[in-house]
């Protein structure tokens, strides 16, 4: 089975399923490392028990799937990327949880379950209409529902990519003005602007806490890898897949310079900052 880069979230369909997907796919131990604390966290504000269907929104390669489903869950991982989807269903294969996997679009899926949790890990920020998404996943909840999910706050309070973008942004050609709000990791760094979304989307009892955790960058253990992890996944991979070669060796190199302070016997350790989403039906 595959997906059609079609309908409003066609660009994202298209960039998961092309490169970045596939890097991700490859990468997916060093990303779910260091991203796996902030994830625990989610889950335990989820008070998931056995009695929960659980739709985790956006699952990638289904490390939080299965750690939902280790409480006794019932879980089913939606997201649009093909490669981070057969990283998660060749793990299930490997696994006697209560875990199916759906290629799929949550925007305009059609749910034909009732879910008791809407869970996501960093995986709801990119809907070209959040509000029409979250509304489209109010249906698929049954009358008990509940949503819990976390999401980046603005990227200067995330020492993780301010660090090395701020080195490696002396060596990059002048950069357009985006939409902060644009589908992208940070698109939900505006605590009010998560809120509004929600309220319109028919969400009742919203609430958003800060969440500010120290982060094991890509699970590095010496500084060459973490400059591999941010020259393949995320923010800056983007960035410097854009640069010419020289150019993009002097930004690594300033990278390099930048984030060597930050590591210890302990692996690249920077702070991390985000929101704790929390809602009903």
């Amino acid at each position: 089975m595959s997906i059609e880069a079609t309908g409003p979230n066609a660009d994202q369909i298209a960039f998961w399923n092309g490169d970045a997907g596939k890097s991700w796919a490859k990468n997916q131990a060093l990303m779910d490392s260091m991203i796996e604390p902030l994830g625990n966290i989610a889950i335990s504000e989820s008070v998931i028990s056995a009695a929960d269907q659980v739709l985790d929104i956006g699952c990638g390669c289904g490390a939080t799937s299965f750690a939902l489903a280790k409480l006794g869950a019932n879980v089913t991982g939606i997201d649009v990327s093909e490669p981070m989807l057969g990283i998660a269903r060749s793990r299930a294969d490997t696994t006697d949880h209560h875990v199916d996997f759906v290629l799929g679009d949550a925007l305009t899926h059609a749910f034909e379950r009732d879910y008791s949790v809407l869970f996501s890990r960093f995986g709801v920020m990119f809907f070209a209409d959040p509000v029409a998404a979250f509304r489209n996943l109010l249906g698929a909840m049954n009358e008990s529902g509940r949503l819990c999910f976390i999401c980046w706050r603005p990227a200067i309070e995330n020492a993780w990519i301010s660090v090395p973008m701020g080195a490696a942004i002396a060596h990059m050609p002048p950069m357009p003005q985006t939409d902060p709000r644009a589908p992208g990791e940070f698109a939900f760094s505006d605590k009010d602007y998560v809120a509004e979304i929600l309220d319109a989307a028919g969400y009742k009892e919203i609430e958003i806490d800060p969440v500010d955790q120290a982060l094991t960058v890509g699970g590095a253990s010496d500084i060459d890898q973490a400059i591999e992890f941010y020259e393949h996944i995320g923010p800056l991979a983007r960035v410097f897949s854009e640069l010419d070669e020289p150019t993009r060796m002097k930004a690594l190199d300033a990278v390099r310079e930048a984030v060597q302070p930050y590591l210890s016997d302990d692996g690249l350790t920077l702070g991390s900052a985000c929101w704790l989403v929390k809602a009903r039906l």
